[in-house]
């Protein structure tokens, strides 16, 4: 399992930047090795964002990117916002116990 985070700093509207990452977003669910995602907004700052993604492997989530239909959907995210992406190697998780 590899996990993908993204920060993203908004320059654009909001409503647009969301429209386009959920345009990426379906373009990301249909890809090999894709597990899930997450898109946050800062509590505080309308302006910030993360998103939070899973992946299988390292392998799916490069393949994924560089796929020639992802180039669109980088253009229109990068048009609306910066971004810091990084991969993540998980160490553990806990959850709540009752």
């Amino acid at each position: 399992m590899i996990t993908f985070i993204n920060r993203f700093t908004v320059h654009g509207p909001a409503e647009e930047f969301e429209r386009a990452f959920d345009e990426s977003s379906h373009f990301f669910t249909a890809q090999p090795g894709f597990v899930r995602h997450r898109l946050m907004r800062h509590h505080e700052d309308p302006t910030a964002y993360a998103n939070l993604a899973e992946w299988e492997d390292e392998e799916s989530f490069l393949n994924a990117v560089r796929h020639p239909e992802f180039a669109a959907h980088r253009a229109a995210l990068q048009a609306l916002a910066t971004s810091d992406p990084n991969l993540y190697t998980p160490l553990y998780e806990r959850t709540a116990t009752t």
